[in-house]
């Protein structure tokens, strides 16, 4: 089985740092399983954690009342999941559910805000990822809702 170190050197989203950024990176991983269905976060919990998925799909949600949970984005193997756990109060703005069996690789958000606080370079190559991270989501959203109330009904 390949070590959370070896498989953060292949994930685009980790790309250009050094080794020992990666190490410290992969001291705060877990790996972690869903069956299709189960949720991985829910919409105002604590967000201690980012996840990268390994393998199946992810979709985050919106209650909307009177329509129930509508899904703003899918996220797909090879994706990051989560911002939140970057910026107080550290909640959760959407849920998260498996569609499908996921396997993912967890990383615990306070263990990373220590280590950054720690290392300056590595909080800013972190911060400058997941902030491409909010500008998709919030891209997204807004075609979601344009969609949504869109169609008039």
């Amino acid at each position: 089985m390949e070590t959370i170190d070896a498989l953060l050197h292949d994930i685009p989203f980790f790309a250009g740092l050094s080794d020992d950024q990666l190490e410290l990176i992969a001291g705060c991983g877990s790996n972690q399983r869903l069956e299709a269905g189960e949720y991985l976060f829910r919409e105002g919990e604590p967000a201690d954690n980012f996840y990268f998925l390994r393998h199946g799909t992810v979709s985050l949600e919106l209650f909307v009342p009177a329509r129930g949970p509508i899904t703003i984005e899918t996220i797909d193997a090879g994706e990051v999941i989560g911002w939140s756990w970057l910026f107080p109060p550290y909640r959760w703005h959407f849920d998260a559910r498996a569609v499908d069996l996921a396997r993912l690789t967890k990383f615990d958000g306070a263990c990373l805000r220590g280590k950054c606080d720690e290392d300056h370079e590595l909080g800013y190559a972190l911060m400058s990822r997941f902030a491409q991270i909010v500008i998709h989501s919030l891209q997204w959203t807004q075609f979601r809702l344009v969609d949504l109330y869109g169609r008039g009904d």
